[in-house]
């Protein structure tokens, strides 16, 4: 069977921005970074019937680097993906790195990877330095990406509070989730989502908590007459201006709340590998392909329809 899939959610981790990255003494969520070449993202794609996989930055992206540094950085990596793409067809894709220390540097980068290198869209993580997307400083980006039809692919991260969290569990495992769900709080209520309504938004793993507290979100502005008095129905109906990926959120628990907050047609596919590696993104599949919930026609527009139409 020739490979199908299209995956919205595929890192790339390039040895020259993982030696940066140990050598400026951070690293990602699990410790250190997992394998990664070009060669074994091809055998990983074909293992999982993959046709083409739209790259974006493991963490944590470019902002471990001063603002010059780091967009020399985010410049390096993007060259990086047009060469990936040019090299490999329509293997690959990718979503755009931009340092966010300087929105002219942002915006700059947006336009690079948008109208010169063509890319599907850029990568943007979910808060920087305690700053959530959809923060007033964050509008030139914004309108840049605006006046573009841009995709953002909306990536979890950390802020200065998470570190202050006494629990010894990994990031990944829930703080990246409150993260995107933040997020979606301050794009809905802070009325980003209205300002910019040409941009369309990927949440990662099934938009994190947001499917499973839909409705308390929606009936908040009663509880609280400071917020925008949004209606129930005005709530439901941003939330489904999103794009979700099914990354590490195959399950059927995840599945019941996605379908009552999604619309059809916007939910897509992903793996997160290399994070996820091998053995997880293996069972991963294999729970997502025996959903019953999931019909065939529907599982053909999360693998492969849906994107088309996005992208």
């Amino acid at each position: 069977m020739a490979a199908r899939r299209i995956d919205v959610h595929f890192h790339l981790i390039p040895k020259f921005y993982a030696d940066m990255v140990y050598a400026a003494g951070s690293g990602p969520a699990i410790g250190r970074y997992p394998d990664w070449s070009e060669s074994l993202a091809l055998e990983i794609m074909d293992q999982f019937d993959i046709a083409t996989a739209l790259l974006s930055l493991g963490q944590p992206g470019v902002q471990f680097c001063k603002a010059d540094q780091a967009k020399a950085l985010a410049r390096r990596c993007n060259d990086y993906c047009a060469e990936l793409n040019a090299k490999h067809g329509k293997r690959f894709g990718a979503f755009g790195t931009v340092s966010m220390w300087n929105v002219g540097d942002a915006v700059e980068e947006v336009g690079h990877c948008l109208d010169d290198l063509k890319f599907s869209g850029v990568s943007l993580f979910a808060s920087y330095d305690g700053k959530f997307l959809g923060d007033p400083q964050f509008d030139p980006v914004m309108g840049a990406l605006n006046a573009r039809d841009g995709v953002v692919f909306v990536h979890p991260g950390t802020h200065p509070l998470t570190k202050q969290v006494d629990l010894p569990w990994p990031f990944f495992m829930m703080e990246y989730l409150f993260d995107t769900t933040r997020a979606v709080v301050n794009l809905v209520f802070g009325g980003a989502l209205e300002r910019y309504p040409r941009i369309r938004f990927i949440l990662p793993h099934a938009g994190g908590l947001v499917p499973y507290f839909s409705w308390r979100l929606s009936v908040s502005p009663m509880i609280d007459k400071r917020l925008k008095q949004l209606s129930q129905e005005d709530v439901f109906g941003l939330l489904r201006r999103f794009w979700y990926d099914n990354a590490l959120s195959p399950g059927a628990q995840t599945w019941r709340c996605l379908e009552n907050v999604a619309a059809p047609d916007q939910i897509v596919f992903g793996t997160d590998w290399p994070f996820a590696n091998v053995r997880v993104t293996t069972e991963a599949m294999k729970t997502y392909e025996s959903l019953p919930a999931i019909s065939l026609s529907q599982r053909q527009a999360i693998d492969r329809g849906n994107a088309l139409r996005l992208f």
